[in-house]
């Protein structure tokens, strides 16, 4: 499921609470085709099963504790229990590409969900969700890695429509992310999924949509159960502006502030606040898509200013009249590094909650300090299976700063020495969306390093991954 998820992060990721819908006359229903199935969605929490109130949906095994009815005339009232198991085996020869003496390391990610969804009106729900994940093999779990039992969603959300338009509120553990999850994002990719602490509001109306949150990400541990916390070290919060152009495109911008105490950069430490201003469009049409996204930084870490940007760019065209409907594709990215770490001024860029898709599954790759060109040819052989080629290009956008691999950490012995390229990579990934609950993926990458990696102690690396996802 590595890439169908990619397709997935696209969503905006907001609260999704269904209207109620009046209740039917028995004739006017049968007359009616009967609802679809929820398919088993990215965001548990957005998926709705008040559907199998209709006795015309054939029953499977569960369904009972799918939808319990909580009001014998409101099929919106119910309760819902679920499970997400996701088991991914990786090989890796190994991250930060051998500079500190590493080894190939063979290791599986386990990562178990369980969660209620309890409608308690046509409006108001409260969601909770248990999180268990494990990394057998993997020698020194970090706090995205492991994390054996704890709390990772609980919240209340509720919606009234207000003048026209549809107000919704969230309060609690919960989800954010934008678009396809650049900078902001659940992190599907590690083990360990990211939440946030936070209030989250927006209104809909016609075809806007304006939003506002207030955030404490929540930070990880795995030294005993429920013991994972957020404080007022590490607070993200913003307002975000949603507009839809036409039927196929839309443009947003959002003003977000970023804060976190006691941070070590290469050019400066101390207690980091940075304000953001992202802009973003996608759209689709008559066979091509696109997708496009840059952000500005400003503010300061300690007592130096910080000036830094990033830009993403996606696009592609699909060939829907011949076999295999294969999609030409190219991506271009680049972010900012500190040209003079001795200066006042810090222009490495900060990803702030970067996914583990967007680049590779790898982690080889940072989304700082970069330059990065990567074609690609996607195939469908068949339905619900996708097969991606791709080459990635990558330099440093200056070489007075580091080469980082993901999120925005520094190879050691690379800033400020000579050479722009940092690395030459291939990508294979597969994809199958088996049925409505079950998906499998591979990805296989080898990276071919630079003369800058080279001289600190790199070398060539490789990854694989190996992915069985199931829900119910």
């Amino acid at each position: 499921m590595l890439t169908s998820c990619m397709l997935l992060l696209s969503m905006t990721c907001t609260a999704n609470v269904v209207d109620v819908a009046d209740a039917q006359d028995p004739d006017t229903t049968s007359e009616q085709a009967a609802p679809q199935r929820p398919a088993i969605d990215f965001y548990r929490w957005q998926e709705d099963w008040s559907v199998l109130a209709d006795p015309r949906i054939t029953r499977e095994p569960g369904d009972s504790f799918k939808y319990i009815p909580l009001s014998k005339t409101d099929p919106k009232r119910y309760l819902s229990f679920g499970v997400t198991v996701r088991e991914r085996f990786v090989s890796v020869d190994p991250a930060l590409f051998d500079v500190r003496g590493g080894h190939r390391e063979n290791y599986l990610l386990h990562r178990l969900e369980l969660h209620a969804d309890a409608h308690l009106t046509a409006n108001t729900r409260l969601f909770v969700q248990l999180e268990n994940a494990l990394a057998p093999g993997l020698a020194k779990p970090s706090p995205v890695d492991a994390n054996r039992l704890d709390l990772r969603l609980l919240f209340l959300d509720t919606q009234r429509d207000v003048a026209g338009g549809l107000l919704k509120l969230r309060v609690g553990r919960q989800e954010i992310a934008f678009d396809l999850q650049r900078f902001v994002s659940v992190r599907d990719g590690p083990n360990v999924r990211q939440a946030y602490d936070a209030i989250w509001a927006d209104y809909e109306r016609n075809d806007w949509r304006i939003s506002g949150f207030a955030s404490q990400p929540v930070q990880y541990r795995n030294e005993s159960d429920f013991d994972d916390y957020s404080n007022h070290h590490l607070t993200f919060s913003g307002v975000r502006a949603q507009h839809r152009l036409t039927a196929t495109s839309e443009l947003s911008i959002s003003f977000s502030d970023f804060r976190q105490d006691d941070v070590h950069f290469l050019a400066a430490s101390g207690n980091e606040e940075r304000q953001n201003v992202d802009m973003h469009y996608n759209g689709h049409l008559q066979g091509f898509d696109w997708d496009i996204e840059g952000m500005k930084q400003g503010g300061h870490i300690g007592m130096k200013d910080v000036d830094a940007w990033a830009l993403g760019s996606l696009a592609g065209y699909t060939f829907t009249g011949i076999g295999w409907s294969p999609r030409l594709g190219v991506q271009l990215d680049a972010a900012s590094g500190d040209h003079n770490l001795a200066d006042g001024h810090v222009g490495t860029f900060n990803p702030l909650f970067p996914n583990g898709y967007y680049v590779t599954m790898s982690g080889y790759t940072g989304y700082t300090n970069f330059i990065h060109f990567k074609p690609s040819l996607t195939l469908t052989p068949i339905d619900n299976v996708k097969l991606i080629a791709s080459i990635g290009m990558l330099w440093r956008q200056t070489t007075q700063d580091a080469i980082y691999v993901q999120p925005d950490i520094p190879v050691p012995g690379t800033a400020g020495e000579p050479g722009r390229r940092s690395s030459t990579y291939g990508q294979l990934e597969l994809s199958w969306n088996a049925t409505r609950s079950l998906a499998f993926g591979l990805e296989a990458d080898h990276y071919v390093v630079a003369s800058a990696l080279r001289h600190a102690g790199g070398h060539d690396s490789d990854y694989l991954g190996a992915e069985v996802r199931w829900g119910w």
